[in-house]
């Protein structure tokens, strides 16, 4: 009788060891997935944003000022969004648009700022011009600021998922490493980490900070405890 009840147990401990295993095993796989997902997605955008700023600018610039795009839209398949009608854009302070192109790209529906680049942790992602919860779920968001590359402090947001994607592995990166954006005008810059630090989630100081007319970016990030940010701050180098 306790032999055949043991067993039972046993069994039962069994069931629910080899369930665990099988779901744990089907997270780690759909996160895997979402990575390469994202991953593969923004590497054919980002392609096709430097195929755009080399070639369409480059011929703006280059052919006696003619234009080779059409009503100012650019069409780049199979990421843009078809769906949506773009013209002329103006800069503002505030959401992180971009005052040196009059092109809209656009990323899985959102307007597109820019792209990042951090050769240390393997970041390279389209910067968005907005934070929403939607856009920040497939790129990098631009949360404050005059825009990228632009006079003054940009804020740029990105989630840090277990699948190292997005800003995942900036608590790797230290002072000195190098960020490079690149905006909507093909203008590269490259900014040099100077301070690293984890504050409260309410904690916005460092998004206004006087940069004393510098370009200046911050990076900002959850931790494993989502009411604190690790915040990276860079300048132009």
């Amino acid at each position: 009788m306790f032999n055949s009840k043991y067993s039972k147990v046993l069994t039962g401990v069994l069931i629910v060891a080899v369930i665990a295993i099988v779901g744990l095993l089907v997270y780690i796989g759909i996160d895997w997935y979402k990575a390469y997902v994202a991953n593969a997605d923004s590497k054919d955008f980002i392609d096709e944003f430097d195929g755009y700023t080399k070639n369409n600018i480059g011929n703006t610039n280059t052919n006696t000022g003619k234009n080779t795009q059409t009503n100012n839209t650019t069409i780049i398949e199979p990421i843009i969004d078809p769906e949506n009608v773009v013209g002329n854009t103006t800069g503002n302070s505030n959401n992180g648009s971009s005052g040196n192109s009059s092109t809209k790209l656009k990323y899985k529906g959102f307007d597109v700022a820019g792209k990042i680049e951090i050769p240390k942790t393997g970041v390279n992602y389209p910067v968005l011009k907005e934070s929403s919860p939607k856009a920040i779920e497939v790129a990098i968001g631009t949360l404050y600021g005059p825009g990228i590359n632009e006079v003054g402090n940009t804020v740029l947001i990105g989630h840090n998922y277990r699948n190292g994607t997005f800003f995942s592995n900036n608590s790797k990166l230290s002072n000195g490493d190098k960020i490079y954006l690149t905006d909507n005008s093909g203008r590269k810059i490259t900014y040099e980490i100077y301070k690293k630090y984890q504050t409260d989630a309410n904690d916005f100081s460092y998004a206004v900070r006087d940069t004393k007319g510098k370009r200046e970016i911050s990076l900002s990030t959850c931790t494993t405890n989502t009411s604190i940010r690790l915040v990276i701050w860079a300048r132009e180098k």
